[in-house]
């Protein structure tokens, strides 16, 4: 049993490494489930003065992290949540190379119900769950997190990226940061075009079925 224990692990190392070298050979970034760092962008996208887009960028956090380790950026951000975009400009401020649309990047031009996120995991929570909002309805996530609850609803706009891209006239993004809580189909589908001259895209997924109507 131990030994093809140990037969097992080393084929699946080997697998690794041969994934490794053809990702690299062909010049392209490999598919990882490893989480996401700043180096990593950094390395990917190779250039001082990229053009990101960053759908879903809740208080900043990760706007920082562009912040940080691009020299001149230009990064365009969406949130919907108006208690997330009010610490987003608090945390941010106000900076030329930074534009905040506060509203959702969907399938469609117009409105549609957005799902607030509240409730605490723990006591130690400075502030209200406002992370996990969307405008899929919730499902099993409130199986799996029920302490997180969604008693309020609001009214928001949505713009499809394909007419968001073409009203600023975005004729290429260099990274593409998307995190909708379960509504990424959604912004696939109304940005077709706009994927096209979109050089690297990140999201995250899950076989969970955590909104209603669609995996995230």
């Amino acid at each position: 049993m131990r030994k093809r224990r140990k037969s097992t692990n080393i084929f699946s190392r080997l697998k690794k490494q041969y994934k490794l070298i053809y990702y690299r050979l062909k010049g392209e970034p490999p598919i990882t489930d490893s989480d996401i760092t700043k180096e990593f962008i950094y390395q990917l996208v190779s250039k001082p003065n990229p053009t990101i887009i960053e759908i879903g960028c809740h208080d900043g956090t990760n706007t920082r992290w562009f912040l940080d380790i691009f020299d001149s950026p230009r990064i365009f951000c969406f949130e919907p949540d108006p208690r997330a975009a009010l610490r987003f400009k608090q945390n941010i401020g106000n900076r030329t190379e930074i534009s905040l649309f506060e509203y959702a990047i969907s399938n469609k031009n117009g409105e549609t119900t957005f799902y607030m996120s509240s409730g605490r995991e723990s006591e130690i929570m400075p502030v209200e769950w406002d992370c996990s909002g969307s405008i899929r309805k919730p499902k099993n996530h409130l199986k799996v997190h029920p302490w997180c609850k969604f008693e309020n609803n609001i009214v928001i706009e949505t713009k499809t990226l394909d007419t968001w891209c073409n009203e600023q006239s975005i004729d290429r993004i260099d990274f593409m940061w998307v995190d909708v809580q379960g509504a990424e189909i959604d912004v696939i589908r109304g940005g077709r075009n706009t994927l096209k001259k979109t050089r690297y895209l990140y999201t995250e997924y899950t076989i969970k079925n955590s909104m209603k109507g669609r995996y995230h």
